[in-house]
């Protein structure tokens, strides 16, 4: 990060740490997908745990850089921007928490035959964040590597978006209850939420990225 970072390595030590956090916290939530429908009740509690406290460590880190940039007053022309970029990330974070408490509330009874789908759904938007992140530290340490990163988070977007739509028209087919389909479609579209959190900070981290190249 040293071409944006000249003044402090401590905080970039700490948006490392932030990112590797959120990172952390993508992997825990593929393999709580996993558990749920593995039915694997006792890794899925604990990747519940960890991705809590993946998400409080996140939080704190964002309101530590954020105190920092400015009390003391570090990198003032490019602040705002970086603040958009930890918040709308956190966001990503916060959404993948969401996600799986909402298994862990409403304990969602996926048929058989879709289980694949909810796994390479999950798959697909776990991609766009671990691609993002690639992107993010791109943009503080190589800015023109970050478009490299960026067109593939909008692969990873796309692809989650054709299975999740595959995965709705698959189980609106099956001979169930109308509110059951509602709920294995609305589940669906959590996990979707993971990935369009994720292109709201690639969109984001585009417009940033032309203003730091002008």
């Amino acid at each position: 990060m040293a071409i944006l970072f000249k003044t402090t390595k401590q905080l970039e030590s700490q948006i490392d740490e932030f990112l590797d956090a959120v990172g952390e916290g993508a992997l825990v939530f593929r393999y709580g997908v996993d558990d749920f429908l593995s039915d694997d009740q006792k890794s899925f509690k604990q990747r519940i745990e960890q991705i809590a406290k993946l998400e409080n460590k996140a939080d704190d880190l964002r309101r530590t850089i954020e105190n920092q940039l400015y009390t003391h007053t570090l990198i003032p022309e490019h602040r705002g921007d970086v603040l958009g970029i930890l918040e709308s990330t956190d966001e990503v974070m916060d959404t993948m928490k969401e996600t799986l408490f909402q298994f862990d509330v409403e304990v969602p009874v996926i048929p058989e035959n879709l289980i694949n789908y909810y796994k390479e759904l999950t798959g697909m938007s776990v991609s766009s964040v671990e691609v993002l992140i690639h992107a993010i530290r791109a943009f503080f340490k190589d800015v023109s590597a970050v478009k490299n990163h960026l067109h593939k988070v909008m692969f990873y977007e796309k692809e989650a978006d054709r299975i999740g739509d595959n995965l709705k028209r698959a189980a609106f087919k099956l001979d169930i209850e109308l509110a059951h389909k509602f709920h294995l479609r609305y589940f669906a579209l959590h996990i979707q939420n993971v990935s369009d959190r994720a292109e709201d900070v690639s969109d984001r981290l585009s417009i940033y990225t032309i203003k730091r190249t002008i």
